[in-house]
């Protein structure tokens, strides 16, 4: 027996899945804009050379008013000692200097409106490299440079809709990982995984897991990359992080931002049936619908988690795609997640973390963890526990709700075992607890 599910308001949407707006199969082209619509055509008339570049310029000179009345003549000094000769000399000189700069200056008009039938070289050639051009392997674009070949981008075509998701590339033997959400919205259509270098292919689903929200795909390619795995158990509230995929369509898109929060509680999906319970890693990087199991990354490149859901500011529910990014993302962790594909790869399916109880989805009054029914010889009643105990801490965290302890019963792998603190007839108690494995039908 399992553990219950708890009810509540809906939690964080789907950033993508079966119902986004259409996006283009591979072979679409955009249409060009009219001209007529330019923003940089304004629809003025008359030689508005904003409005055409093929209308000449106009030199309009404006009146300076009525001349006034001569001005007396003011003679030069005359030098002391200076031939008289030297003195027109001295003003063949000046009139020479004044023609010279008159015709510069008329050169460099006609030049600068277009007469001159020459061209303007605008700014100065770069003499240096700058330090960003030089790309550190720990910079951001060394980074994506790197992880972008393990990157795809899946696109979903059924009768009645078209769509995509993301996954990432963990095995060179063509295994790829995504939401189930993302492998479920193709159910009974054609799913293609399309790679960062622009190639394509046909993609099957090797097994899911919707209580987790993560599924396996397999594609028939050689040559693949597998991303580089990190530690989710190792991050840190305010570590930097890289979120790639195909935001509503936008291939390869790559946004920045750090860890927000770490084991958020989050329970995904529509109804019961596609409830998923995470205790995810929460960031400010954009993910938005189609950004859906797409990966999360450190600083150095490697995935730390997958990303599923995010919450918007309509959760209305009325229309999943209504909303968009407002930085609130939540990704699986990836020591959770490669658990689970390392389940699926070798059976089929994956195994359920349990702690060997039922919870009270309406307990609220003081938090914690009501446990309504304990499983004889289960985890929880090989460690002492008995029905009404209210978990209150689990492996030193509070638990609010019995949300929160399914969510971090997840998390953790089968065998681990994890300190507990509870509460029975008013006393508090502790316990250790070895937790178990659900094995599914």
């Amino acid at each position: 027996m399992t553990e219950g599910r708890t009810t509540g308001s809906p939690g964080p949407q789907w950033p993508s899945g079966g119902q986004q707006p259409p996006t283009p199969w591979p072979g679409g082209a955009a249409q060009p804009r009219p001209p007529s619509s330019s923003a940089w055509w304004s629809s003025g008339g008359g030689h508005d050379p904003w409005r055409n570049p093929q209308t000449p310029a106009v030199l309009v000179q404006q009146p300076t008013g009525e001349p006034g009345p001569p001005l007396d003549p003011v003679p030069d000094p005359p030098a002391p000692g200076a031939a008289p000769r030297r003195s027109v000399g001295l003003a063949v000189t000046i009139v020479v200097a004044l023609l010279a700069g008159a015709l510069g200056g008329a050169l460099g008009y006609l030049g600068a409106s277009g007469g001159g039938g020459g061209h303007s070289v605008l700014g100065a050639s770069a003499t240096d490299k700058p330090k960003a051009a030089d790309r550190a392997p720990e910079s951001v674009a060394a980074v994506v440079k790197k992880a972008l070949p393990s990157v795809v981008t899946i696109l979903i075509r059924t009768d009645k809709m078209e769509g995509n998701g993301s996954g990432f590339v963990i095995s060179s033997s063509g295994y790829i990982l995504t939401n189930n959400h993302v492998a479920a919205a193709g159910s009974g259509g054609e799913l293609k995984v399309a790679f960062s270098d622009g190639s394509t292919a046909d993609a099957t689903v090797k097994g899911t897991d919707p209580e987790s929200d993560l599924a396996v795909l397999k594609v028939d390619k050689s040559g693949l990359t597998p991303i580089k795995f990190g530690d989710s158990d190792r991050i840190a509230v305010g570590d930097p992080v890289i979120a790639i995929g195909a935001p509503y369509g936008l291939s390869n898109t790559v946004t920045t931002g750090i860890v927000s929060d770490l084991d958020r509680p989050v329970i995904t999906g529509k109804d019961k049936n596609s409830e998923a319970y995470m205790a995810a890693i929460q960031t400010d990087a954009a993910i938005n619908h189609g950004n859906s199991g797409g990966p999360l990354l450190d600083g150095a490149g490697r995935v730390i988690g997958v990303n599923t859901a995010i919450r918007t500011a309509d959760q209305s529910g009325s229309d999943e795609n209504s909303g968009g990014n407002i930085g609130l993302g939540f990704s699986i962790p990836i020591n959770q997640a490669k658990r689970v594909a390392d389940d699926i790869i070798q059976t089929g399916k994956a195994r359920r973390t349990v702690i060997g109880a039922t919870v009270d989805s309406s307990y609220d009054s003081t938090g914690g963890a009501r446990l309504t029914k304990v499983v004889g010889g289960g985890p929880a009643d090989k460690a002492g526990l008995q029905d009404g105990d209210v978990i209150v801490r689990y492996d030193g965290q509070l638990v609010g709700s019995g949300t929160d302890l399914i969510a971090f019963v997840r998390k953790d792998a089968p065998g681990t075992v994890v300190p507990v603190e509870y509460e029975r007839d008013g006393g508090k108690h502790s316990a250790n607890v070895t937790l178990g494995a659900a094995t599914p039908n």
